[in-house]
């Protein structure tokens, strides 16, 4: 592994498998790193979190896309510093060279003020993650016989922090299964207790989104019966109940976090390389200065010019479109040929609420309800790699529809509270 790479890539998501896709038969030798061994669709994480969709209709074994491509070689392994004057970086199965390095990490949790009781809240990042919120749900309602008062509405209540997409989505089907699916598993019990709270600090639910799809969304919402509470800050959380700085407090055992993320970079690029979302600086080209051949695409890279002046939004459509750009320019460099800067085309942002109810905001129109959905589920489906995973997402979104089943009440792994 020590000898030199034309081309490596540090992370599998959607902007370094969109760049090594590219790559593909413009015949460059790349080595592909990621902790993992598969790709995680993230848009989804959340009907894994609730029973809907099983980690293999999301998560696609990465040497299956490229098993027929000799130039694309794949490394298991942990990033753990980048040593730029040498062309190299240590990972934690030896020393990699590099001739072009691309970082493409994405972005992690960002818990603010709240990172010492961060391992008391539920964040939605990764598969182990979602697997982690549903049994964490399923076994506060095995424990709920035999408990006292204060303990069972602990143990129904669940609060979701951020009414960004994630939020949004995961809060709304969350309310379905209150009214549809727990009850048929648990007819002992009255989920009439049961409360969904969903919190934000800003006044509209998906700030990123315009008045209108926010205003829809807040309407499917409290239809769905989610207490949705805006212009809240969220003070604190002993695990028994979430504390707001107004002095109001609910009790509450489940709290799942998607208020925040920042960029994930590794370590080894100097400090002032690196802005306040932990995000690395590039330039038009996406290229990390002073380096002429380190690169940073996706979630990790902040690209600020004056059209965006806060940097481009950490959203998937980003990362594949700079993955795109980013191979053209290094053909192009092979080639002797200019540097194209890139651009990014806004090709809209969507967010489902529930069953019949998304909101969806293309460059020129802006949808709700029924037909909004349907335009979503489409764009996830297609979005999906491989073709089984296709068919049985469909098949499960099929059964789901018709009966609101969802096989969330299986434990395969202990959660310890």
């Amino acid at each position: 592994m020590e000898r030199n790479h034309e081309i490596v890539i540090i992370g599998a998501g959607f902007a370094g498998l969109s760049l090594a896709k590219k790559l593909i038969k413009a015949n460059f030798e790349v080595l592909l790193i990621d902790k993992n061994n598969y790709h995680t669709f993230q848009p989804l994480l959340y009907q894994v979190a609730t029973g809907g969709l099983e980690p293999s209709n999301i998560a696609y074994p990465i040497r299956r896309i490229f098993r027929e491509e000799k130039n694309i070689r794949l490394l298991m392994a942990e990033v753990q510093e980048i040593l730029p004057s040498e062309n190299k970086i240590k990972t934690s199965l030896g020393e990699v060279g590099y001739r072009h390095l691309i970082i493409a990490t994405g972005s992690t949790n960002n818990f603010f003020n709240f990172e010492p009781i961060k391992e008391y809240f539920l964040p939605l990042k990764s598969v182990p993650d979602a697997l982690k919120i549903k049994a964490h749900i399923v076994n506060n309602l095995e424990r709920l016989n035999m408990q006292d008062e204060t303990a069972i509405d602990e143990l129904m209540n669940i609060a979701v922090i951020g009414a960004g997409p994630a939020g949004v989505e995961i809060a709304g089907i969350l309310a379905e299964m209150k009214h549809k699916v727990l009850p048929k598993d648990y007819p002992e019990f009255d989920f009439d207790r049961m409360n969904i709270y969903l919190f934000e600090a800003k006044d509209k639910v998906l700030p990123v989104m315009s008045e209108k799809s926010s205003t829809y969304s807040l309407k499917y919402l409290q239809e769905l019966g989610v207490d949705v509470l805006l212009g809240t800050m969220v003070k604190d959380f002993d695990e028994r109940k979430i504390m707001l700085e107004s002095g109001e407090s609910y009790y509450c055992n489940t709290v799942i976090w998607t208020a925040g993320v920042k960029g994930a970079p590794v370590n080894g690029l100097e400090q002032e390389l690196i802005d306040r979302g932990n995000r690395i600086l590039v330039n038009k080209f996406n290229q990390v200065l002073p380096y002429q051949n380190i690169y940073a695409i996706g979630d990790v890279a902040a690209h600020y010019d004056t059209e965006n002046p806060r940097g481009l939004p950490m959203l998937a459509q980003v990362a594949i479109q700079q993955g795109s750009h980013l191979a053209k320019n290094l053909i192009n460099l092979r080639q002797g040929k200019t540097l194209v800067p890139f651009a990014y085309q806004d090709k809209g942002v969507m967010a489902t609420v529930g069953k019949n109810k998304a909101v969806v905001e293309l460059p020129k129109l802006k949808l709700q309800g029924f037909i909004a959905w349907f335009i979503w589920m489409f764009v996830h489906l297609l979005a999906l790699i491989g073709f089984r995973n296709r068919i049985i997402t469909v098949i499960d979104w099929i059964q789901n529809y018709a009966n609101y089943d969802r096989p969330l009440s299986a434990i395969f792994r202990r959660y310890e509270n």
